[in-house]
């Protein structure tokens, strides 16, 4: 299964969770950010290639539905509801993402 996970920079959470999942179970991870600067942006390619979309914040989810609709309309698409407060490859986020993720795959 391809998993993408999104965030704004692409330099924290998303990028930690690509780090986390890639490999996990088979499944192959990408992460992209929703902001103009982000370290890589989301594009439609990216949506068109995830089975699942795993935004962390509702905003996340609003700004890939407000512009990418047609290309999400079919996927599913989950709010981690992870707010921007850890660092890279932080422990109290790698636990976190390490037990809501898996849920859903």
């Amino acid at each position: 299964m391809h998993l993408l996970f999104l965030c704004s920079q692409n330099k924290r959470r998303s990028l930690t969770a690509e780090r986390l999942f890639e490999g996990y179970e088979s499944h192959t991870a990408r992460s992209a950010g929703t902001e103009n600067n982000a370290r890589v942006k989301v594009t439609p390619g990216m949506l068109g290639w995830a089975d699942i979309i795993f935004c962390m914040e509702k905003k996340h989810m609003r700004r890939i539905k407000e512009k990418y609709s047609d290309i999400i309309a079919d996927k599913t698409v989950i709010c981690l509801n992870i707010t921007d407060d850890y660092s890279y490859m932080d422990d109290d986020l790698c636990d976190l993402l390490e037990t809501i993720v898996p849920e859903y795959l």
